[in-house]
């Protein structure tokens, strides 16, 4: 009878464990919207991949269009509004429609990084979307994107006084820092993703900071040779069709795509970045796992 007894009890704990176990490990849905641009594409780029080695069901929804500010985002609602059968910027839906078709978890938004720096062309466009967004989506976790500055090597920078541009990437990164954190402050003090902070702090890294190949003749390439860009995070140099050189040095690169993901896994998944194997394959490994460092240290330092 005790042997039957304890039998049982070892059957029951074990059961037990098993459905712990099965509880720790079941899938959870993560629904994000995100209102932006080519810059929220990139940042989003390698979520679906982070998100499945965490066990998480991405959905992702795209309110964007390139080079989109948050006056255009709202322009196309004002003509919606006008006219149901327009306003649908959206791969022919508009915002009412996407943020009605389910339920959203997360919502995001940005402006745009030419303008970035320039408070005054936030509003009254960031927080008429964000009422639109609460209207629909009352329980939605509404978080500001801080997006990034221009690699240092940029001809132009982002505005930061109606037609006046920053003199470099620093001025571009600190007067846009601040435009992120007065919007998020004036809307309830809403959460930052700080992939702007991340990207400035990779790329002035005394070590791992992109260094410009003086070597190379920019003023008569030939082609296809390129210049070395080691550690850039930012598109950089590319021949393009015709055999012409096309420079950006605004947009994210595989490197760049990777270090917003995982900014954007540490700010909305609360995970910690370290602890994820997977990267894209062009990363070197200590380049990876120093921009999984990048990420944990500028989404602690932004929770504090």
């Amino acid at each position: 009878m005790k042997i039957l007894i304890k039998t049982k009890l070892i059957v029951i704990l074990i059961l037990t464990m098993c459905l712990q176990l099965n509880a720790q490990h079941a899938r959870k849905t993560l629904r994000i919207l995100m209102i932006g641009n080519s810059f929220s594409q990139n940042a989003s780029r390698y979520l679906p991949q982070i998100a499945e080695e965490v066990n998480v069901d991405l959905v992702l929804g795209r309110a964007e269009m390139g080079g989109c500010s948050l006056k255009r985002h709202w322009d196309s609602v004002l003509v919606n509004n006008a006219d149901t059968a327009r306003g649908k910027a959206y791969k022919g839906k508009s915002l009412r429609q996407l943020l009605s078709s389910q339920k959203w978890d997360v919502v995001t938004m940005q402006q745009y990084s030419l303008l970035s720096g320039d408070e005054a062309t936030y509003q009254p466009f960031a927080k008429n979307l964000y009422d639109l967004v609460k209207s629909y989506q009352p329980n939605a976790r509404v978080f500001v994107h801080q997006t990034w500055a221009y690699r240092a090597d940029a001809v132009n920078w982002g505005k930061i006084d109606g037609e006046k541009r920053a003199k470099n990437n620093k001025e571009m990164w600190k007067k846009s820092r601040a435009a992120y954190h007065h919007l998020a402050k004036s809307l309830g003090n809403l959460p930052v993703i700080p992939s702007g902070d991340a990207f400035y702090q990779v790329a002035t890294d005394k070590k791992w900071g992109f260094k410009k190949d003086t070597a190379f003749d920019y003023a008569n390439p030939v082609y296809p040779t390129l210049p070395s860009e080691k550690n850039s995070i930012n598109a950089g140099y590319s021949w393009v069709a015709g055999k012409k050189l096309k420079f950006d040095p605004n947009h994210a690169n595989e490197a760049g795509c990777y270090l917003a993901g995982l900014v954007w896994y540490g700010r909305l998944f609360e995970g910690d970045p370290t602890q994820l194997t997977f990267k894209p394959e062009s990363v070197p490994d200590e380049f990876a796992a120093f921009l999984k460092e990048t990420a944990l240290k500028t989404v602690r330092t932004m929770q504090k």
